[in-house]
Parts: structure tokens; sequence; C-alpha cells
């Protein structure tokens, strides 16, 4: 059997949202030993610069980068993990991230897309925000506290995903960079210049490919 046959299934619901909240640990789990951690690339290098391609081969290929940037995540103790983050020009992200309900959602999709939100949804949050392609810098940004994507899971299928909070800023900070933006590109340019000041003067807890 192939690797996608044998992965473990995630259904969605009446609606079409992907079923993410159960079984969490396991999937998880099998992910990340069936995958080889990677470093992660940092600002400057260009493949996060850059709109990524479109995933259009849903294979076992597709399947073992999904089981590498599980591997890759966890490595680096994050909560989402964009393709590009690890050097790879498509557009998946996967993500093992808490909601403000603390909900555990764990995940992947492919070819995402924001969809748009009615006004009485446009509840800005401005929390903290982080990357690991930007190790050790924090800053404020303001972003919806709610948010939907929709694009394909790894075999294909249309699905959507939903989230608020902490999750619902995943969501979006993830399917930035598959666009070639990371979240200091949002930042005005004194609070980009700051958070690039606290990346210059911290250390990265994990593996980073160097910018040559």
């Amino acid at each position: 059997m192939s690797q996608q046959e044998t992965d473990e299934q995630v259904g969605v619901d009446d609606e079409g949202f992907l079923v993410d909240t159960e079984d969490c640990e396991a999937r998880e789990t099998a992910h990340r030993e069936r995958g080889t951690s990677r470093p992660i690339t940092v600002v400057g290098n260009p493949v996060l610069h850059k709109e990524c391609k479109d995933v259009t081969a849903f294979d076992d290929e597709l399947a073992r980068l999904i089981d590498d940037m599980f591997a890759s995540q966890r490595t680096a103790e994050g909560v989402g993990l964009a393709a590009n983050q690890i050097g790879v020009d498509l557009k998946v992200f996967v993500y093992d991230c808490m909601d403000d309900d603390g909900v555990r959602h764990v995940g992947a999709i492919c070819n995402p897309v924001l969809e748009d939100l009615a006004p009485e949804q446009r509840n800005l949050d401005d929390s903290n925000e982080g990357c690991l392609s930007v190790p050790t810098a924090y800053a404020s940004l303001a972003r919806p506290d709610y948010a939907v994507v929709r694009g394909k899971d790894a075999r294909g299928n249309d699905v959507r995903v939903r989230g608020n909070g902490y999750f619902a800023r995943c969501l979006q900070h993830e399917t930035d960079h598959l666009y070639g933006y990371l979240y200091i590109d949002r930042l005005s340019k004194r609070d980009r210049k700051d958070a690039l000041k606290q990346m210059a003067e911290g250390t990265p807890r994990y593996p980073v490919v160097a910018n040559d």
C-alpha cells in the first residue's frame, strides 16, 4: 500500500470543514515519526519572498513532504509551518495549534486561500506574533480573530479549515507565507526594523539555513 493509503484519514463535516480536532496526538506522531526534520529558511532567503507554486500532484512525494514538515515543525517547536520555510516551493502548510477555546487542531492544507469575512466577523486582535523564519523576534500585529481557509487536503479533496483566536492567526500567517509574505511585511517600517534587530541579537533554538 502507498504511504497515502496507510495515512490516517481525516474527514470533513456537513459544511465541508476539515475535522482536524480528532486523534490529534496519534496523527501528529505518525506524521512526525515517518518524517525527517529539515532546517528552517529565514528572512532573506528568496523562496520566502515570492508566491509558491500550486500543488498539482497529490501523491506519495507530497505525503513525504508533509511528514517532513511535521517533523521540522516539532523540532522548531512551532504551531504552523509552510513548505517554503523548509525551502520547498509549493503551496502547502501544516499546523498543530490550539485555538482560544483550548481545542487542539492538527492538519495540512494545500493551495490555501483565505475567505473574505463579513464585516461583523472582522474583530481585530493585536496580539504579539512571531515566526520560525524570523527567529527570536516578536511584534504586535492586528489580524481578525476568526479565519476560514479553503483549499485541498493531501489527497486533493476540497476542504475548508476554520479557526478562532490564536489558531485564526496561525491560518492567516501560514497562508501569507505561501504568497511570499512574512508577518514583518505587514508591520510599519519602524516595527519591522525592530523585529529584524531582535532577530540579529538572538540565537535560534533550532537549525536554520544561512543566507549566503
